[in-house]
Order: structure tokens, then sequence, then C-alpha cells
């Protein structure tokens, strides 16, 4: 893993980059989204996903590509909760008070 890391360091912080950026522009959605049988369809798809990467279940490069696809994805993810998390911070001080 940490070579993993070490190496690929420019794409991960690429895919961080990229997540800051689409949290930062994303605008609230208020529509239906997604099912709540989907939802759960995709949390057991990533949760089987990760423990696949865990247990080492798929070897050689397809699995050396669901580590990175993995972490790039991770990385995704902290960077679109922190573009929302800042961008919500700057709209509610630039709002007047009521």
């Amino acid at each position: 893993m940490p070579y993993l890391v070490s190496f690929h360091l420019g794409w991960l912080v690429g895919s961080l980059l990229l997540g800051l950026a689409m949290g930062w522009i994303s605008v609230v959605q208020r529509g239906n989204g997604t099912s709540k049988v989907t939802a759960r369809w995709l949390a057991v798809l990533a949760a089987a996903l990760v423990a696949a990467s865990f247990a080492h279940v798929i070897p050689g490069r397809l699995g050396y590509w669901l580590d990175l696809g993995l972490i790039m994805f991770a990385c995704y993810l902290v960077g679109c909760s922190v573009g929302a998390c800042l961008r919500d911070r700057v709209v509610s001080r630039s709002m007047p008070a009521a």
C-alpha cells in the first residue's frame, strides 16, 4: 500500500483536487435523488469491493487496479466533502444576517 500511494501520489492529489473542485461548484439538489433500494445496493457493492481489496481476492493487475481505483475514489470523496464544506462556509459568511 505505501508503494501504491508513493508511486501514484500525483494522481491521488489530482483526484483530491478534482473532488475539491466538484464539491465547490456543485449545487445542492433538492430532488428525489436515488431510491433507498439503489442506495443499499450501491453500499453493498462498495463494501464488497473494499472487502475484496482487503482480502486480496483479486490477484495480479486487476487487484492492483481495484486498490488504486478505491484509493482514488476515496480521495475524490474526501475532496468533494471538503469542497462542499468550504463552499458552505463562504456562502454562509457572505449572506446577510436575518
